[in-house]
């Protein structure tokens, strides 16, 4: 399969949901074999940030990209659309520490990506010659995530809270081998889930200085009586958007490896150090995992 970019500039502004600053995003098209990558336009000497495993510095309730002084944080929703919607290659302008959370989902950045169109690139992406040849597992008390060959890549994803309104819930999604319907499966399944929150969680994160910048309009909350601000787009829209974080942190290998991908209670953290396990393993398949 060959690589794309996009085929015209997308500019978004909105508010970060840990650092409740206002930035605005354009992304422009950008050579094969150049990845996706963070600019601080905002910074001295415009410092470039990958959006590689190698770069990961944070993960505490959203995964954070840095090089040398200069970050970028909840990178996770962006980077699930490109990857998930075939954009191999793109330059991400950003003027401040955050990147926007917009309503709290991926939707607005996929229906940006679908409305600019990508455009094929003469590089090969390499996609199908990566394939895991052994089983990788994580453990973190009950919560896991892992990796398993397959036939197909798949993304499976379960979570278990307390709360009735939430409860036990499972999801499963099969990222397409065509570029055009694993967009457009991401784009309705996946990309509309909101990021949630729990009610008896808000005050000690605030006071943690997390979160400045969520509020109903962004975000899901939940209490012991249920939802704060109904609707929910999917009945199972929570584990939804926790598969869109495992995607957005898993799409840092720079493409997905044809696996079988199951995480149940997981973290960034998690997800994060499945990646690097993985990325281990791709660079020293002798290796024992």
């Amino acid at each position: 399969m060959q690589q794309h970019t996009i085929a015209g500039e997308i500019c978004q502004t909105g508010v970060g949901l840990h650092s409740g600053i206002t930035t605005n995003v354009r992304i422009l098209p950008a050579p094969a074999n150049s990845g996706r990558y963070f600019v601080r336009v905002d910074l001295p000497d415009l410092p470039i940030i990958p959006a590689q495993i190698a770069a990961v510095n944070e993960t505490v309730l959203s995964t954070q990209l840095g090089k040398g002084e200069a970050s970028v944080r909840t990178v996770e929703h962006l980077l699930a659309t490109l990857a998930s919607m075939g954009v191999n290659n793109a330059r991400i302008e950003i003027d401040g520490p955050e990147v926007p959370l917009l309503d709290g989902s991926a939707q607005i950045w996929a229906a940006s990506v679908a409305q600019v169109g990508l455009q094929p690139q003469t590089a090969d992406d390499n996609s199908d010659k990566w394939v895991l040849a052994e089983p990788i597992w994580i453990y973190q008390n009950d919560a896991f995530v892992c990796a398993i060959p397959a036939a197909e890549t798949r993304f499976s994803y379960g979570i278990d809270f307390d709360l009735p309104a939430i409860g036990n819930q499972w999801h499963s999604w099969l990222l397409a081998a065509d570029v055009g319907d694993a967009a457009a499966s991401f784009a309705a399944e996946i990309a509309p889930a909101r990021t949630f929150g729990l009610l008896h969680q808000i005050e000690y994160l605030q006071q943690a200085g997390l979160i400045k910048g969520g509020s109903l309009d962004n975000a899901l909350v939940c209490g012991s009586e249920g939802w704060l601000n109904p609707p929910l787009r999917f009945a199972n829209e929570p584990v939804r958007h926790k598969m869109l974080d495992l995607v957005g942190d898993l799409s840092l290998l720079g493409i997905f490896p044809q696996a079988h991908f199951l995480a149940y209670k997981a973290s960034h953290n998690l997800h994060i150090q499945l990646a690097q396990r993985i990325l281990a393993a791709q660079q020293n398949p002798t290796d024992k995992i």
